[in-house]
């Protein structure tokens, strides 16, 4: 299964110098943990979570209307593409441990977000609906979850 088939494509974003007020609104209304960060031309430069906006407010002790995005914004971008597996997607979930994905096209322009729901509520429709043609198993999604929540110290002892 391609990520294209399960993304969300009714993404909005923010710009670096928007502030966390823009993201905490847009989380709000969506009722999301999770918007990319984009340039003038669309591209994805970062992402910024409900946590972000949360640890920045407090560590730099200003109300988020205050804080630039750029100050709090991922330092790492992963994302995945339209085209890509959906076990492609959910590798890249498991080893740097996020839940939510931007997609992206071949410039890095925004397209949809692919979140770990996304997956878990195909599983559970095609397990309902198609119980011998699962494209999407209970276990992946498990296993997915299981490794994106392995504490960073334990994860560190696993690697080695």
């Amino acid at each position: 299964m391609k990520v294209e088939r399960l993304m969300k494509t009714d993404v909005n974003a923010c710009r670096p110098d928007d502030t966390g007020n823009c993201a905490a609104k847009i989380m709000w209304e969506r009722d999301c943990g999770f918007v990319p960060v984009v340039d003038d031309s669309e591209r994805v430069l970062a992402v910024v979570t409900d946590r972000d906006l949360c640890m920045a407010a407090y560590t730099q002790g200003k109300p988020l209307q205050e804080i630039k995005l750029r100050s709090m914004m991922s330092k790492e971008l992963f994302s995945c593409r339209p085209d890509d597996d959906l076990s492609k997607a959910e590798t890249v979930m498991r080893e740097r441990q996020v839940r939510r994905l931007p997609v992206t096209d071949a410039e890095g322009r925004l397209k949809g977000i692919l979140s770990l729901s996304d997956i878990t509520r195909e599983a559970a429709m095609e397990a309902k609906s198609h119980p011998k043609k699962v494209e999407v198993s209970y276990s992946e999604v498990a296993e997915t979850l299981a490794d994106i929540n392995i504490p960073r110290a334990g994860r560190q002892a696993t690697l080695h």
